[in-house]
């Protein structure tokens, strides 16, 4: 039987509860606005002249057609397709193996080395384009698609070894002498004991390289001096005029660039969570 008290207190829980449903449906409301108004001004037959409207005029893939086939979008996104995965697989693999080094082996200024990768995290990266670009031009990288992934190496790998480290910290050192113990040379323990163990820190930290090489415009930008050699970002300049823009162009070219991402998240959402949690308690 209810009594009084229990009584006077489902409405104020009813109140908390329509509170919390209410401020979710805000905050997605304000977060998911910027990808429908992108999605619809896509197949919006007239998206100059939409205005304030919140529905399109109909819809067409006219927009798509034109950026894939007769802007020659494609070539832009094959020349980030190379330099993301580059930097992915590259950055993933030096950034391990630093993890363990310094996280397993104990060597002369090992913590001054931390600290200057941390150092690295704390500068602007608008600062780093002069001097990268010298750097660059002086190595004769400028105008090269491998010039960018060593630009992004740069900016990816101070993430990942911090992150990585947690994740090496944390795996049992009887894991390993096990490994030793059972006659695993250092090898076999890294590839059978180690690396399965940290693979969510690797997810998370090739989702982070993923997204700096996939959309990064400024060094993209510096460094190209060929259209022919244009990633995404820059290749998204094309549709703007002194004047005006293809908004319809626009649009429908940056959801092609949000589908490539949209996707690798949903690929590895499951080791991204885990890979989070875990280097969040653990470091």
């Amino acid at each position: 039987m209810r009594t009084a008290a229990s009584a006077r207190r489902s409405p104020r829980r009813t109140a908390v509860r329509v509170g919390k449903f209410l401020g979710v449906v805000l905050i997605l409301g304000v977060s998911l606005f910027p990808f429908y108004w992108m999605l619809s001004t896509a197949v919006d037959p007239n998206p100059l002249g939409r205005g304030a409207s919140l529905l399109p005029h109909g819809f067409t893939l006219e927009h798509f057609r034109f950026v894939l086939f007769d802007a020659g979008f494609v070539h832009y996104l094959k020349n980030s397709a190379v330099v993301a995965l580059a930097t992915v697989l590259i950055s993933a693999a030096v950034a391990l193996l630093a993890s363990v080094a310094v996280a397993r082996f104990r060597f002369r200024l090992r913590t001054q080395v931390l600290i200057l990768v941390l150092l690295v995290q704390m500068v602007p990266l608008e600062a780093l384009v002069i001097p990268l670009f010298l750097q660059a031009r002086n190595l004769h990288l400028l105008n090269s698609l491998a010039g960018l992934v060593v630009v992004y190496l740069a900016f990816s790998l101070p993430f990942a070894i911090w992150n990585l480290r947690g994740f090496v910290q944390a795996v049992p050192k009887e894991l390993e002498e096990a490994a030793y113990v059972d006659g695993a040379n250092w090898s076999r323990m890294f590839f059978s004991v180690l690396l399965p163990l940290v693979t969510p820190g690797l997810v998370a930290t090739s989702v982070f390289s993923f997204i700096t090489a996939w959309d990064e415009f400024i060094f993209a930008l510096t460094f190209m001096q060929e259209g022919s050699k244009y990633t995404v970002g820059v290749g998204l300049r094309t549709f703007f005029t002194q004047n005006t823009a293809n908004w319809g162009a626009v649009m429908a070219a940056s959801t092609i660039i949000a589908v490539p991402v949209v996707i690798f998240f949903v690929l590895v959402q499951g080791r991204l969570a885990s890979g989070l949690t875990q280097g969040a308690v653990k470091g």
